[in-house]
């Protein structure tokens, strides 16, 4: 006989709970275990094997009798241990994090497209890995995708693929250089890793070749992320062949696009409408000024795809309070030694040399002013990185037109922010004669050698970080210092060794693969002072609040953008500590610092400071790097004492008419991207309300103390909100297994996690593993009646208390109902989803009423205020039990019904989504406990 989905069978001698995967014409039923996880789903032929229609036993007052505890207990385990939640956000049920309320607009978004295509580009830190990865899980809980990838930088890609696993519970293989080919060894013939993994993270160095690009777009799962988009706009290099690899991806109509950046206007306006184009091909086409009401609908159309908030707007979105540290930045400053003033001295007349020689073809000009912009950003970042410039090749000077030199001149020298920081910091070159011979390469390497002498006494920066850095520290801060190249943090970080006692200090740069720097990040915990310094290598994408609160800029970056992706490092959303540091280090009379600074990056903090975003440079690069040194190599004079950080007037007014106009053009552009058509005011009440029935962090906590210390585990309550749990090793075997290798742990209820101690959710494996047991415990007749469980759940019990004043019942129900809607594909869509439900009754024995909603919560958590006679419980139990009026408990699961039908059109009304198709069908509910409260006895 067919079962529908959501029905009651028996077979293997346990109850299940037929999936809507289940295809009764192939006669298969796809199965879970009453109770069971989704790892004990199993397909059942009905041909081979028996199945029947089940019905679940109402509780037994003779041997399940217990108590109010025990009862919450149960409640708090069906809760849970739900996965399939009833709610419109099926994907919540799932998740180890809880969303705040702004984390929902993108989804809504999403939700509302038959095909999603979305830049999500919410400021740093604010959370956007889990509002993409929100909409993967939700999708996939739906049914409407079976495969994701992620694409992005290869050092992020460890962190995405724990992001998956830890907090959405999606398994992804890692796709890197050297993981591929063992991937590959577990394929079967002809098979494609994509194929045999459905979940993957993707290097986007390693998938954007011509061989693996192929493969990808011939198997490329149905949902892609794309993080750091930024680097996928259409330019030049390594950025347009990843521009290639997506824009074929975003052809097929029917893949989900989702593209997630901090910084998607990276001040080039052709790269920003190349990012759009591959959301929509159309919207190149739409006006640069979008602003007025001509424009309104081109605005909203934009809207649909494209949003960007300001982290100020949300940190009290819709009433939810979202906790970001306050940044608090600071200059410090240093003045050059003698020494190291008569280097740089020495250093800006080669450079001038070399600039001013008009001789040789362009190509040979363009060479020698990548090389003398080389030196300039190593003097001012050290005498180690100086020295290596020096003695180094300049990678132009290899070399075949003056196009190709300024291609790898602008990579090596220049901040692009179309690039990624990844390869970015090595020591560029300046040498263009072959020879050591070679009168040019002699002076080449003199100078080095001055710059070598300089190391230590004479090196004024390195003192002044020093002192900034032990500052840091003395006022309990743990501090990340940011340079701009490798021979600059090794100078650096073994400086700060010798000066700095028990302070652990770490150096991290692009030399080390992603994997070594995980680790060496993740060995900062052991140590309570320490202090780590890294290249930019670290300044996308890797979140290291929880063990830094400080950044010092050692090197400051040519494009402000990068600076303000160092400090999103610390400055972001779970940041414990409620105010960070920035401190800025430059000399007040080092040239080439104090033109970046005049220039950029203090116009960029002044816009920051005005609009709470920050806007990139918005003009050329080149033109930017031309205007700002010409004044230092073509026109200030040598023999000068006081090295005029000034470039023409009139260049300078350009300028700033140019960082004006992008700073009204952003502060226009909010209103594009407010997304006034998302009404998440009201969608933030469904969000309550799917809190309120899968459990929130104050129900984990309760259950979690209250069964682990019914089941012999030792508890102890920390500060901060700690637990210590130990004993975890006396617990029954068929729990441990949900525990690991684990002895003891420390544990709290609501992120960040002190240092030593892990969050448990809902859907951590201990809290998953405890609510599966208890249940499972409290529904075996067998384990009822063991001893060793007399303090687990139980489905029945009976107390006195001064809440109610005649006898009362109070039951818990579980309900299941078939969902069936139609998706933004317009196909229709079975789901399966379980809640439940309190109902009570009273005047039971005699003249039952029905208790209101209000009054079923304030019962619930009564306090008893006398014991009742075991017999007299199983008596009153037993009445409870008797057959209800009017099929009670039918008409509670229709009225649920109704109600989750509503919530799910409200939803759906909110994202734009059709309501036609939408049905909510109940299945005859479970009664899995029930309470009876009498009034207190007459004294």
């Amino acid at each position: 006989m067919p079962f529908a989905t959501g029905s009651l069978v028996r077979a293997r001698g346990r109850e299940w709970l037929v999936l809507p995967e289940s295809d009764p014409a192939a006669h298969l039923l796809v199965l879970r275990p009453l109770g069971g996880s989704d790892d004990e789903v199993a397909g059942l032929d009905t041909r081979l094997e028996p199945v029947e229609p089940a019905t679940f036993a109402p509780p037994d007052p003779a041997r399940e009798l217990g108590n109010h505890r025990a009862l919450t207990l149960l409640r708090d385990a069906v809760r849970l241990g739900f996965r399939a939640g009833a709610g419109p956000f099926r994907s919540l049920a799932r998740i180890a994090v809880e969303p705040r309320p702004y984390q929902l607009v993108p989804l809504l978004m999403a939700l509302r497209q038959p095909t999603v295509r979305l830049l999500v580009a919410d400021d740093v830190g604010v959370g956007k890995t889990i509002e993409a990865c929100l909409i993967a899980r939700e999708l996939l809980d739906r049914g409407e995708v079976l495969r994701t990838a992620v694409l992005c930088p290869p050092h992020l890609a460890e962190q995405w693929q724990r992001a998956l696993q830890q907090q959405f519970h999606i398994d992804a293989a890692l796709v890197l250089a050297g993981t591929a080919a063992r991937l590959e060894r577990r394929c079967a013939p002809g098979q494609s890793l994509f194929e045999r993994h459905p979940h993957v993270v993707v290097s986007l160095d390693f998938i954007k070749s011509e061989r693996r690009r192929h493969e990808f777009l011939r198997v490329c799962p149905e949902l892609v992320i794309v993080d750091e988009a930024h680097t996928c706009a259409a330019g030049a290099g390594a950025s347009q062949r990843r521009h290639d690899l997506l824009r074929e991806l975003a052809r097929d109509a029917e893949r989900h696009l989702i593209l997630v950046t901090a910084t998607p206007h990276s001040g080039d306006e052709s790269q920003f409408r190349s990012l759009l184009t591959l959301l929509d091909p159309a919207l190149a086409e739409l006006p640069q000024d979008l602003s007025g009401d001509a424009h309104r609908r081109d605005r909203e159309r934009l809207a649909t795809y494209l949003v960007q908030r300001r982290r100020g707007d949300l940190t009290a979105y819709l009433g939810a309070e979202s906790r970001f540290p306050v940044r608090e930045t600071s200059e410090r400053t240093y003045l050059l030694t003698p020494a190291y003033r008569r280097f740089v001295d020495r250093a800006l007349a080669y450079c001038r040399e070399r600039v001013r020689d008009t001789e040789g073809s362009r190509h040979r000009q363009r060479i020698r002013w990548w090389s003398a912009l080389a030196l300039l950003r190593s003097l001012a970042s050290s005498p180690a990185a100086a020295a290596a410039t020096l003695r180094n090749r300049a990678a132009s000077a290899d070399t075949d037109d003056a196009d190709e030199a300024d291609v790898v001149g602008r990579r090596s020298v220049l901040d692009l922010e179309a690039d990624s920081a990844e390869t970015l910091d090595v020591a560029p070159g300046t040498a263009t004669e072959e020879g050591d011979e070679h009168p040019e390469r002699r002076r080449l390497l003199d100078l080095a050698r001055e710059a070598e002498k300089l190391a230590g006494s004479d090196d004024a920066k390195l003192a002044r970080a020093a002192e900034v850095v032990d500052e840091l520290l003395k006022a309990g801060h743990s501090p990340i210092v940011f340079c701009r190249f490798i021979p600059t943090v090794a100078y650096l970080a073994g400086h700060l060794r010798k000066r700095l006692k028990d302070v652990h200090v770490e150096e991290i740069t692009g030399e080390l693969p992603p994997e070594e720097r995980e680790d060496r990040v993740d060995g900062l915990d052991q140590h309570e002072r320490r202090v780590l310094v890294c290249t930019d290598c670290l300044s996308e994408g890797i979140n290291l609040q929880d063990l830094f609160d400080a950044v010092v800029h050692y090197d400051l970056s040519w494009n402000p953008t990068r600076h303000e992706q160092r400090e999103g490092r610390v400055d972001r959303y779970g940041q414990p500590n409620p105010q960070v540091r920035a401190v800025t280090l430059y000399g007040k009379d080092n040239p080439v610092d104090g033109i970046v600074l005049d220039v950029l990056l203090r116009k960029h903090q002044a816009i920051r400071s005005q609009l709470g975003i920050s806007v990139p440079v918005p003009m050329d690069t080149d033109a930017v790097v031309d205007a700002i040194f010409e004044g230092l190599l073509l026109r200030s004079d040598a023999s000068t004492d006081q090295i005029n950080f000034d470039f023409a007037e009139p260049q300078r007014r350009e300028v700033e008419l140019v960082w004006e106009r992008a700073r009204e053009r952003e502060k226009r552009s909010r209103s594009v991207f407010a997304q006034a058509s998302i009404d998440v005011a009201e969608v933030a009440a469904e969000l309550d309300a799917v809190r309120e029935a899968i459990g929130a962090a104050p129900d984990v906590e309760r259950f979690v103390r209250t069964a682990l210390a019914g089941l012999g585990a030792h508890l102890t309550t920390l500060p901060k909100g700690q637990l210590q749990v130990s004993g975890l090793r006396q617990l029954p075997s068929g729990l441990r297994d949900a525990l690991g290798a684990q002895t003891d742990l420390t544990a709290v209820f609501q992120p960040p996690a002190p240092r030593g101690a892990q969050v448990l959710t809902r859907t951590s494996p201990l809290v998953e593993g405890l609510a599966g047991f208890v249940l499972e415990t409290a529904l075996d007749a067998a384990r009822v009646g063991d001893p060793r469980f007399a303090e687990s759940a139980r489905r029945c019990a009976a107390l006195r208390t001064a809440a109610v004043q005649s006898r009362t019942a109070l039951y818990l129900l579980r309900l299941r109902f078939h969902l069936v809607h139609r998706g933004p594909d317009g196909q229709l869509h079975e789901l399966l989803a379980e809640d439940t439900a309190l109902c009570g009754l009273s005047n039971f024995a005699s003249a039952p009423e029905r208790l209101a909603a209000d009054d079923l919560h304030a019962l619930l958590n009564a306090e008893p205020s006398g014991n009742i006679a075991a017999d007299l419980a199983r008596t009153n139990v037993q009445r409870a039990l008797a057959p209800l009026p009017n099929d009670l408990f039918a008409i509670v699961a229709r009225e649920h019904g109704e109600a989750l039908l509503a919530a799910h059109r409200r939803v759906r009304k909110a994202a734009g989504l059709a309501l036609r198709a939408l049905k909510v069908e109940p299945h005859p509910p479970d009664l899995l406990a029930l309470c009876v409260y009498l009034p207190p006895a007459p004294t």
